[in-house]
């Protein structure tokens, strides 16, 4: 079984073996051929170079031997791999080891983490009816159908800036010596050399409704085309997304004959929050007179829902209400050592507080599935996540993919080589508490305590899912640095080494590249995380991607994507 614990760096360490039983080591920076490494105090000739984040075998394997790290099988050897061989694609392929189903699971005794030095365990959040708590105030503008795309383009470009939600931030480029230089007949290298400079432009940073932290206004691609199934599913997110606790209301933007119908949307709300009594104002366009009209009225409701949502402000609630969303993306060699376990330490402190997490990207879960099976609380919760795990990479393996597919070409080339190494590094945000419910896709969070919640590896639709499933904040590693986003609750990004931070710092929010430096341990980490999140959730600072502006919305389209 993999065994998630917490360990220190010497500031002299140049390799890590995360477990007793791998036979794998792990290059914390840029190892030589022939250079002489220690491993746990034996001595080891590397016989090729070993980039930082990659690893190098500590034994000789044979054609078919399995490969482990992190305690379980993570591939199996296709060549003959010597004594501190580099490993790589071409020399092991992706393996997991099985699972299996017990017949009974008995509850787990868990021990919550010793914590010292916690300044704080509350936030300042926005208390609902239903007894959730919003991390912000947020009202949000959706369409059913993307033919509504344009006027959501529309009503956005009329109201942010005269509410005072325009962004504060510089971000348009001056071309104008651009175009002079050009006119002037100068070539492409001379104008490649020159410095672009940002336009100034007033800054609004008092909008109308205090109280509310932001209208935001989601496209996508879907509602008509595709499946009736796809166009049902879209309707549970768009429910999803009105009944996190950050939504205010919503306006919804229908054209009328698409297959995802306000009907659907209507009941599949229902459902989930049967008492709600946030505004939702629902305009089709087909019944209106004019666009002008229909655009008019959009603004006007929408306007009426914000003096709604403005009467709401901020108080004192315990961190038991916050419900965060665990996510990787750009993920590297490291963010299984530094960024992941940080978040898993992160979560159980959470979780021992009463409150909630949600870990998601099934295809990152491959290869641990035993692990999570026996940290279930209950057999039901066991089936259901193993049968998700299951049905999930058929499907993608009739369509010419699978689990094995999942690590990127970036992934590869910073030492995630198998996605069960890249899976068995991720399901550490998870922690070491036991998991209380599995969810799938749009399946609203309803236990305190970690979920599993069945989503696509992809960063945006898996952030999507996160939001639509009800996390009021999302917690996301990232090695490679990546800017995205979403639109109804903040995303906080987490480097695992801080060359990304360094280099990506107007996009990264925090940085655990100490932990590979020897410089602080997992714990530290996770309670400067805690505190920084706690700021973040009562709108004392915002994220990164908050103040880029990045509010990406994808929905998964099943099986398709990993």
């Amino acid at each position: 079984l993999a065994i998630f614990f917490y360990f220190n760096l010497s500031l002299k360490s140049n390799t890590l073996k995360i477990n007793a039983s791998d036979n794998l080591a792990v290059a914390l920076t840029d190892l030589k051929k022939d250079q002489i490494v220690n491993v746990n105090e034996i001595d080891y000739k590397l016989v090729s170079n070993v980039k930082s984040k990659h690893k190098f075998s500590t034994q000789k394997l044979k054609i078919g031997d399995p490969v482990y790290m992190y305690g379980v099988i993570v591939g199996r050897a296709k060549k003959n791999i010597k004594k501190g061989e580099q490993i790589n694609t071409t020399n092991i392929i992706h393996e997991t080891g099985k699972y299996t189903l017990p017949k009974k699971i008995k509850k787990k005794k868990w021990k919550f983490p010793e914590i010292k030095n916690i300044t704080k365990n509350k936030f300042e959040g926005y208390c609902r009816d239903d007894g959730k708590v919003g991390t912000e105030n947020n009202w949000l503008v959706i369409p059913l159908v993307f033919c509504q795309n344009r006027n959501i383009e529309k009503i956005k470009k009329n109201m942010l800036k005269s509410l005072g939600y325009e962004q504060s931030f510089d971000d348009d480029y001056d071309l104008s010596e651009l175009i002079d230089k050009y006119k002037s007949g100068v070539s492409s290298d001379e104008l490649l050399e020159i410095s672009l400079q940002k336009k100034q432009r007033k800054k609004y940073s008092n909008p109308l409704f205090p109280n509310v932290d932001g209208i935001y206004f989601l496209t996508h691609e879907g509602g008509c085309g595709g499946s009736t199934f796809d166009s049902i599913t879209l309707c549970k997110l768009i429910a999803g997304y009105i009944n996190n606790p950050n939504t205010a209301g919503a306006t919804i933007l229908s054209l009328g004959c698409q297959h995802a119908q306000i009907g659907i949307l209507k009941r599949v709300l229902k459902n989930i929050c049967p008492k709600s009594n946030k505004p939702v104002y629902y305009l089709e366009q087909q019944k209106s007179k004019s666009e002008n009209e229909f655009i008019a009225n959009a603004i006007k409701k929408t306007f009426v829902g914000l003096t709604k949502a403005n009467k709401i402000s901020r108080s004192d609630v315990p961190l038991s209400k916050l419900t965060i969303g665990l996510e990787c993306g750009g993920s590297d060699g490291f963010s299984g050592i530094s960024a992941n376990p940080t978040l898993g330490h992160l979560t159980d402190i959470v979780v021992g507080f009463g409150g909630s997490a949600i870990l998601s990207e099934f295809p990152e879960l491959n290869g641990v599935e035993q692990e999570l099976i026996n940290r279930c609380n209950n057999l039901k919760s066991a089936k259901k996540f193993a049968s998700l795990m299951t049905n999930y990479n058929t499907r993608a393996s009739e369509l010419g993919s699978g689990f094995h597919a999942n690590p990127s070409p970036g992934n590869i080339k910073d030492g995630l080589i198998t996605d069960a190494i890249k899976s068995a590094g991720a399901a550490k945000k998870g922690g070491t508490s036991p998991i209380v419910d599995v969810l799938d896709y749009t399946e609203q969070i309803k236990k305190a305590g970690l979920n599993l919640l069945c989503t696509p590896g992809n960063d945006v639709e898996s952030t999507t899912g996160l939001a639509g499933s009800g996390a009021n904040l999302i917690l996301f590693t990232t090695g490679l640095g990546t800017p995205t986003g979403n639109p109804a609750v903040p995303v906080i990004k987490i480097s695992s080494n801080s060359l990304v931070y360094k280099k990506m710092k107007d996009i990264i929010d925090f940085n655990t590249g100490a932990i590979i430096e020897g410089e602080k341990n997992v714990e530290e980490c996770a309670l400067e995380l805690l505190n920084f999140i706690i700021k973040v959730a009562s709108g004392k600072i915002q994220s990164k991607a908050r103040i880029l502006d990045q509010n990406d919305f994808i929905p998964w389209k099943r099986g398709i994507s990993l």
